[in-house]
């Protein structure tokens, strides 16, 4: 049977709860999505939003990507909340330290990716979460970055810099209407990360909310081009649904 793919549908996959442990000794709630019979072909390293302002591994974009891309694209989606904050999977150790010492969140993200042989790691950073990703995600391990609704607010010039001198692909998602950073100003602060792709959604908000889809089927084409896209908007076969329980960080 063919079943629509909603905001709660939960496609076959195999999912476990992981923890990622810091260097400065602190332990991370995380989740681990892959493919349910298959090797993924690329992993996608989720980092959320402001927890201040409601931002965790559950916010919607990226538990759709978890509980869709496995499925749809053969992705490994690896998602945690940073210090601090709490979702539906519990809460991380430590406390929000304004984009600083999540530096070791980071890497014990990329850590936990390396030493459990994830291929072709990508950073997909969501508002706060572009931010570390443009200070702290310049490593070895990774392949590129996708960038959805980057504020660059603790980014500075010299980061896009480093990630221009690294050549690594880098795909910057602006919503028409953000809050902070609109296509146009977004090309021209973007300009030293000479490789950038600048990519306007129209009609579109900070939150991405009813537009999940093209948002989905961007970071996709970005970091596995062999899959079509669109992403089907349907599913034949078994399907879970879970509606996410919202807890305050």
């Amino acid at each position: 049977m063919s079943t629509e793919i909603r905001a709660n549908t939960v496609l076959p996959g195999r999912r476990e709860p992981i923890t990622l442990h810091t260097a400065d000794g602190l332990r991370l709630v995380g989740e681990l999505a892959l493919p349910q019979h298959r090797s993924p072909r690329a992993t996608l390293v989720c980092l959320h939003p402001l927890p201040t302002h409601g931002g965790m591994m559950d916010s919607h974009l990226l538990r759709k990507a978890a509980w869709r891309l496995p499925a749809l694209a053969d992705l490994a989606v690896l998602r945690f909340n940073t210090r601090g904050t709490a979702s539906e999977a519990g809460r991380s150790d430590g406390a929000f330290d304004n984009g600083d010492s999540e530096r070791y969140d980071v890497a014990a993200a990329l850590e936990y990716a390396e030493f459990h042989d994830l291929p072709d790691v990508w950073l997909l950073g969501w508002s706060f979460g572009t931010d570390l990703t443009l200070v702290h995600g310049l490593d070895p391990s990774v392949t590129g970055a996708v960038l959805l609704s980057p504020p660059l607010r603790w980014s500075e010039e010299r980061n896009l810099r480093a990630w221009a001198e690294s050549g690594k692909p880098v795909h910057a998602l602006i919503p028409e209407f953000d809050d902070y950073l609109r296509p146009e100003e977004a090309r021209r602060r973007f300009a030293p990360l000479t490789q950038a792709e600048v990519t306007g959604f129209p009609d579109t908000k900070h939150l991405w909310v009813g537009k999940a889809d093209q948002a989905l089927d961007a970071v996709v084409s970005a970091v596995a081009p062999d899959v079509p896209t669109p992403l089907p908007r349907y599913w034949d076969g078994e399907v879970d649904t879970h509606q996410v329980t919202i807890v305050e960080s």
